[in-house]
This record gives C-alpha cells, structure tokens and sequence, in this order.
C-alpha cells in the first residue's frame, strides 16, 4: 500500500517492485531496481526517508526516523529488521532483526550480522564485520563477504524484476 501523507507523496522508481502488503508512506524516495517485501513498513512521516538503487528491504522490516534518512545504493536489509538510524552507506548487508538506533551510521561494505544491537549514535566505519548486543566491531569484512553481498544484491535485482514481470 502506497500513501501521501501531509502532502508527501513518495517517489518510487518504475521499477522498483513494492509489495501490495507492504506500506510505504509520505516522504519517501525508492531508487531504481530496489524492493520492499510483503509487511515491510517505510514511514516517512517525521521525515525524509531515501533508499538508493538495487536495495531490498526484506519482509516484515520496519524502516522509521525522526529526521532524515538515508539508505544508500545495493544495501540488503534482512527479515524483520528495523532501521531507525540516519544513515546506511552503499554495498551494505544488514541481517535478519537487526535494530539500528537512532542517530547510527554504517559505512560502506559493512556487514551487521542478525539479531544484533546498533546503539543509538554508533559510527561504523567502512568495512566493519558487527555483531552483538550491544554491537561491537569484530573485524573487518573479507573479500569473500564482499562478494556474497554483491552476489545476493544482484540475486535480488533478477528477482525484483520477474515480480514486476509477473504482474505482481
């Protein structure tokens, strides 16, 4: 379900694929080739939210903020996941129920493995393997992760489009 809100009307890309039982609402922009995922909820009430090209947001996450967002170009956001932070940079794989707080920022190539805990205001630079409760940074993320990101990005590109195809 697509909704204007307080005169915001978000702003899809033709071909992005947006499921009927997903709500997107007011002040939101979804790139070119990116997906939300039946029950996902992208509220752009308080404020703007952006998602950049070629990024999923998988079923049932809740992507919310008091102030802007932004969430770059071939960013994969696993199931149930919810995002209420500032800023989540490019080629970026963020796990199943994952939460990432207000104010937090995730760099480039980073991996935030499942279930865990971004703290309100974190800085994780590029290339950051995270994980806990609360997260911490464990190391930097191998070639090897880098790839299985690009590779699920490009899985879910193909995918987005045989929905679209599909009439769905």
């Amino acid at each position: 379900m697509i909704r204007s809100f307080n005169d915001k009307n978000p702003q899809i890309a033709k071909n992005a694929f947006i499921s009927e039982t997903a709500y997107v609402i007011g002040d939101v922009k979804i790139g070119e080739n990116s997906s939300v995922w039946p029950g996902a909820v992208i509220r752009g009430d308080f404020a703007r939210i952006e998602i950049g090209n070629n990024t999923q947001i998988e079923d049932n996450c809740i992507v919310h903020n008091g102030a802007a967002q932004f969430i770059g170009d071939n960013v994969h956001i696993g199931h149930g996941a919810v995002i209420h932070c500032a800023k989540i940079a490019n080629n970026v794989l963020v796990g199943m129920n994952a939460t990432l707080l207000d104010g937090a920022e995730i760099g480039s190539y980073s991996i935030i493995g499942a279930n865990s805990m971004v703290s309100e205001g974190m800085i994780i630079p590029d290339y950051s393997f995270v994980i806990g409760i609360p997260a911490i940074i464990r190391g930097e993320v191998s070639k090897t992760q880098i790839e299985r990101i690009e590779l699920g990005v490009r899985e879910y590109v193909k995918i987005t489009k045989q929905y679209l195809d599909s009439g769905l």
